[in-house]
């Protein structure tokens, strides 16, 4: 077994950048949403979803990174899509009993839930011995 203290998870300098520049864009589209700038708002979706997948692309190799990228890039869709109801004027319109289009939101914040409870709950438990189980 190795020494935990003296382990290091190194992220190249490039997918810093990246991470940083996305949250540059993340705060400008939640901005945008909480003056009620449509077209910014809608406009950031692009970047801000682009990166989080490119992100999750790149550490797809080491399973808690991805599991938690993509818990992000799903919050981001949430997120994106709660927006966009919003912005149009949709979010209180009734798709099914007591369930608005806002309220479709759920399906992607849940998944990103579920992809976080599998890793800590099921995955993480049985992979103890895996210094990048983290």
């Amino acid at each position: 077994m190795s020494d935990q203290k003296n382990e290091y998870y190194h992220i190249p300098i490039a997918f810093r950048k990246m991470e940083n520049l996305h949250i540059v864009f993340w705060l400008f589209k939640d901005i945008a949403w909480c003056m009620f700038w449509k077209p910014l708002g809608i406009a950031m979706i692009i970047p801000t979803l682009a990166i989080s997948i490119v992100i999750a692309w790149r550490t797809r190799n080491i399973f808690s990174e991805l599991c938690h990228n993509l818990a992000i890039t799903v919050w981001i869709s949430a997120n994106s899509f709660w927006m966009c109801s919003e912005f149009l004027g949709v979010d209180n319109l009734v798709v099914f009993n007591l369930i608005t289009v806002k309220h479709l939101a759920m399906i992607p914040f849940v998944t990103g839930v579920l992809i976080l409870g599998y890793y800590y709950l099921i995955y993480k438990p049985r992979h103890k011995e895996d210094p990048l189980t983290l």
